[in-house]
């Protein structure tokens, strides 16, 4: 049984999902195997106080997304899947489209055709209807979308918490829980009624 995660992040706003994912796998004892575009670092540093090496450092594998030789490039390498987040609606559109000239739509595309589970955090705000056409076909293709839109039933104290629950629902998609979602109907709302 596969016990890899493929991350991928990519220049879109939101590279705390990424760093917060590789987080999360790292304390489900998930091998972490991390793809970060050039873009990726540069919105790393506008965005946090980290370093590229802190961000690596997350990780247990880590490739250049110029290495299309990488072990994520082969249907042969076994994963529970891939998670790109954030997903520039560039790296959308490759994905969607078969574009496979960099390492991490490279292994997007792996996944697909592996019939591998992958998600795509989609970051991006109003959408055209190319941005539409593009998660339809990536959809289409067996992709999951899943924009990171913020729940607030389970009432986040912080973006941490905001975070931490998009981070969850998106593991959940690969059978993972994190233990610190709050569920509707469990942890928060109505709950079941007792027969």
């Amino acid at each position: 049984m596969a016990s890899a995660m493929i991350v991928g992040i990519t220049g879109a706003s939101g590279v705390i999902w990424g760093v917060r994912m590789l987080d999360a796998l790292g304390e489900l004892g998930v091998e972490r195997h991390l793809i970060v575009t050039r873009a990726a670092e540069i919105t790393l540093a506008h965005e946090t106080d980290l370093k590229i090496r802190d961000l690596r450092a997350r990780a247990d594998v880590v490739y250049r997304p110029d290495d299309i030789a990488a072990a994520p490039a082969s249907g042969s390498f076994p994963t529970l899947g891939m998670v790109v987040a954030p997903c520039s609606v560039s790296a959308l559109s490759e994905i969607a489209a078969g574009i496979t000239d960099n390492l991490l739509t490279r292994a997007a595309d792996v996944t697909l055709k592996e019939r591998r589970r992958l998600v795509l955090m989609v970051r991006e705000t109003p959408l055209h209807l190319g941005h539409i056409r593009a998660m339809a076909a990536a959809t289409e293709i067996g992709a999951i979308v899943a924009p990171p839109v913020p729940a607030f039933y389970h009432r986040p104290k912080s973006i941490e918490d905001v975070v931490d629950h998009g981070v969850g629902r998106v593991l959940d998609l690969f059978g993972l829980d994190t233990g610190k979602l709050k569920r509707w109907g469990r942890d928060v709302g109505p709950r079941p009624q007792e027969v």
